[in-house]
């Protein structure tokens, strides 16, 4: 069997060629999602400022919710700093470090932040915290008292010299450098006497603050041979504390939980991509196989006819399709690695990925994409040739040379409900006017262009008739036989146009509802800001103290009011079910109606004080939250809280589904300080420059419009990223598409040399098949602008209010300039090459 399947497919080439450029192009898709999925399971981040610890003890960052993947908590939750005294009396530990972080920033002589490789929000910490540094080289000696600190060996400054620093939001103070500190991860960190660290951090055992008598994190280092024994004396300390306690390549966690937090990121982002490809992958690979069966229909009728039994016939083509596949496979899974690498790059400069954070690479993707791509194609196979392998081989052979006379009805029904379908999803979005709901546009889009393809041969065979019927006696001879090709081989032509169609409804549903939601977001922001300025100080970790009072002193200043955004996980049920969810949260204070306008429907934002939230009307709809209501959540550092709905908002797209009050977060939040303040003027120019005055004479402090760039600059990253695995998925299409069309196009060569030995000129010839190329693509225009059309027009309704999508102007000409290109390359090119063959030597070979 398989040697007679190597022979077919040998003789069979140029078909097949579609079939392994489907498979390769889907194989390094899949292949690339599963490294990312693996990646965010499996990735651990360089142990850094920890490298020199053998076991670190840290909460737990990560909420655990029944019967799904933990949620990560991306704000530093605090361990008791008791325990490190009780760990350091454990047997093999040969030092015991509370380590603490906190926002400090070395200022220059200018006023200006120096600028440091890592977080300025935690680069404060004490100086025992140096003894968890791998291999540091230190010049000097320790920090004593409270003006004395140690800087990174990067910074510039040497043993001696004096340096103003910003701490934990107090107004520059003058220090004197004691020591230079070089090791990995060090990354621009300043170290204070412990003591010192302690009362700048808020974290004394006799402090009064929410986090005092904390650490963020206890590194151990054991005695030589000692770490394992050690770990586990650790585990049992703790044990029942909910405290997590980490060895090796698992250090990096710790470091920063805002960092771990990408990795679920990369599982979300695999999961989303994941029913995109697959289902695109499968189409094409189906599609592609579908016209290779057809080309061998002759071949397998005549096999019938000398013996062969349909289960036979049904393993020849998945077999020939199987060798194919696997030998595409190889180069597939190939380019699917460096895909992957290269898009993690992508999300690494757009900041939606870490850039210490690696890929995690093993052969489990490629295994998945090899079960997946083979069994598909395996079946795709059998079914293409299931009809051939189960007719009597007189019918086989007979109907090896045209199409079944009427399109299966079972299959045209399928399509047809499939399309039905889509058009109920489509309803989504009028429903949920949320990310998740403006994603269903796209699957809607692709499920009814499925549906064409099943329902498409009645479809166009209809058509094709109705058009033949109303045709002029008059007409030319090519555009009589374009046309009476579309009615007789409905089949074949349905075949080509599906996939445009499908390209086509991929690009406008997937690039439109990105952009409708992002128009939409920034109308909700645009209209909901009230301020038109915001003061932030990114290279200080936050706002410093007394920022807020200054700005108000500003004349023209109208209102002035702090801001922030955090991470919170709602608990809730749905259906009955406990369920919950993370999503991003503004903190606000109670005057935060002075500068924003949420679109409150319900209560007030000035009651949003102590343990209070107010929500956007679509959660308070959804899950049951509104205004009185008290609702279940964990905020970023794992604290649960209950906490009363006191207003209810419509912009929820722009500001998102829940609000905090300023006092609820306090404590909960890793540096604790303002991210930064909004601002509402008189609208003079004059109020304008005395804020940006005030801005260049404080150290660190930045002052920038709020209204939204006109270029599309502040775009979510997460929006590139889409439009990014757009081009990809397109690009994929396209080729696939290209050579289905080419492979469809060389198996006419029987025809094409029939024509011409009845008389048909060569002109004539490439008229008719240029008149071919211009229904395909007028078609799959006419196809896929209607398919799309409802899913676009309702997402349009949901989101901006009107029965259309907002998006740039120049996309549907680009998609229709590249259908009509694509149609008429892949058809002129082979029908210039198979003209060049003489018909006998055609009809003898075809």
């Amino acid at each position: 069997m398989l040697h007679l399947a190597l022979r077919m497919a040998a003789h069979r080439i140029t078909a097949l060629l579609a079939v392994a450029c489907a498979v390769l192009g889907g194989a390094a898709l899949i292949t690339t999602t599963g490294v990312l999925a693996e990646s965010g399971l499996r990735s651990q981040l360089p142990p850094g400022r920890l490298g020199g610890a053998d076991v670190v003890v840290a909460a737990d960052q990560e909420f655990h919710p029944g019967g799904d993947l933990p949620i990560a908590l991306p704000e530093r939750a605090t361990v008791p700093a008791a325990l490190v005294d009780r760990l350091a009396g454990l047997p093999g530990v040969t030092a015991a470090v509370g380590d603490i972080g906190f926002p400090a920033a070395p200022v220059d002589g200018h006023g200006r932040p120096v600028p440091v490789a890592g977080d300025p929000g935690t680069a404060g910490h004490g100086w025992s915290s140096t003894r968890l540094l791998a291999g540091a080289r230190i010049e000097g000696r320790a920090p004593s008292g409270a003006k004395e600190v140690a800087v990174d060996a990067a910074a510039g400054l040497a043993v001696g010299d004096r340096v103003r620093v910003v701490a934990n939001g107090r107004p520059a103070a003058a220090y004197r450098v004691s020591a230079l500190v070089d090791a990995p991860g060090a990354d621009g960190g300043v170290w204070f006497a412990d003591r010192t660290a302690d009362a700048l951090a808020g974290r004394g055992t006799g402090g009064d603050g929410p986090r005092a008598g904390t650490v963020d994190l206890i590194g151990l280092r054991a005695a030589d041979g000692a770490g394992a024994r050690v770990a586990a004396a650790v585990r049992e300390a703790v044990a029942g504390t909910g405290l997590e306690v980490t060895t090796g390549a698992d250090r990096g966690e710790a470091v920063a939980p805002g960092v771990g937090s990408a990795r679920s990121l990369l599982i979300l982002l695999a999961g989303s991509l994941g029913g995109i490809v697959l289902l695109i992958t499968g189409f094409v690979v189906a599609g592609a196989l579908g016209v290779t069966i057809a080309g061998q229909r002759r071949d397998l009728a005549l096999m019938r006819a000398v013996g062969a039994t349909p289960k036979q016939i049904r393993r020849l083509a998945a077999a020939q399709s199987t060798v194919v596949a696997v030998i595409a496979l190889v180069p597939g899974v190939a380019v699917g690695y460096l895909l992957a690498g290269r898009f993690r790059g992508l999300l690494a400069d757009r900041g939606v990925l870490p850039e210490e954070l690696p890929l995690a690479f093993s052969p489990l993707p490629a295994l998945a994409t090899l079960l997946l791509v083979v069994s598909a194609v395996r079946l795709s196979a059998r079914c293409a040739a299931w009809r051939t392998s189960r007719m009597p081989a007189t019918e086989a052979v007979a109907e090896s040379r045209s199409e079944p006379r009427t399109p299966s009805r079972g299959r045209t029904t399928a399509g047809l409900l499939l399309i039905l379908g889509a058009c109920a999803l489509s309803v989504v979005p009028l429903l949920s006017r949320t990310v998740l709901g403006a994603s269903v546009t796209s699957i809607a889009g692709i499920l009814a262009a499925i549906g064409l393809a099943l329902s498409g041969p009645a479809l166009v065979r209809s058509a094709g008739e109705a058009v033949v019927r109303r045709l002029r006696p008059g007409v030319a001879a090519p555009t009589w036989l374009a046309l009476s090709n579309v009615r007789a081989y409905a089949l074949r032509l349905s075949g080509v146009v599906s996939p445009l169609a499908m390209g086509v409804v991929f690009v406008l549903t997937y690039t439109l509802a990105q952009t409708t939601v992002l128009a939409a977001t920034t109308e909700d922001t645009r209209a909901g800001t009230r301020a038109q300025y915001e003061l932030t100080a990114p290279a200080l970790g936050g706002l410093p103290d007394g920022t807020l009072s200054a700005v108000r002193d500003v004349p023209g200043v109208r209102a002035a009011e702090p801001a922030g955004t955090t991470t919170v996980v709602w608990e809730y049920e749905e259906l009955g079910e406990p369920a919950a969810e993370s999503a991003s949260a503004m903190i606000l204070a109670p005057g935060a109606g002075d500068v924003v306008d949420l679109g409150v429907t319900d209560g007030a934002l000035d009651r949003l004080t102590g343990a209070t939230v107010a929500v956007s009307g679509e959660a308070a709809r959804t899950r049951d939250a509104g205004l009185g209501k008290r609702v279940r959540l964990v905020l970023g550092d794992g604290a649960r809280v209950d906490a009363r709905v006191v207003a209810v908002y419509d912009r929820g797209l722009g500001f998102g589904p829940v609000v905090l009050s300023r006092e609820l977060a306090a404590g909960h939040t890793t540096t604790g300080l303002d991210q930064r303040a909004l601002v509402r003027t008189d609208g003079t120019p004059r109020a304008g420059r005395a804020l940006a005055e005030l801005a260049a004479g404080r150290p660190g402090l930045a002052v920038a419009s709020t209204a939204p760039a006109a270029t599309g600059a502040d775009a979510p990253p997460e929006v590139w990223v889409n439009l990014a695995v757009v081009v990809v998925l397109l690009g994929y299409l396209l080729l696939s598409i290209a050579n289905r069309l080419v492979a469809a196009t060389a198996q006419r060569r029987a025809e094409i040399a029939a024509l011409r030995l009845v008389g048909t000129t060569p002109r004539q010839i490439r008229a008719m098949m240029r008149r071919e190329a211009a229904v395909i693509a007028a078609a799959a225009l006419v196809c896929g602008l209607l398919l799309s059309a409802v899913p676009l027009a309702l997402l349009g309704q949901g989101f901006l209010g009107r029965p259309w999508p907002a998006g740039p102007a120049w996309l549907l000409p680009a998609v229709a300039a590249t259908v009509v290109l694509t149609s008429y390359l892949t058809i002129e090119l082979p029908t210039r090459h198979a003209l060049r063959t003489p018909p006998a030597d055609a009809l003898r070979t075809g």
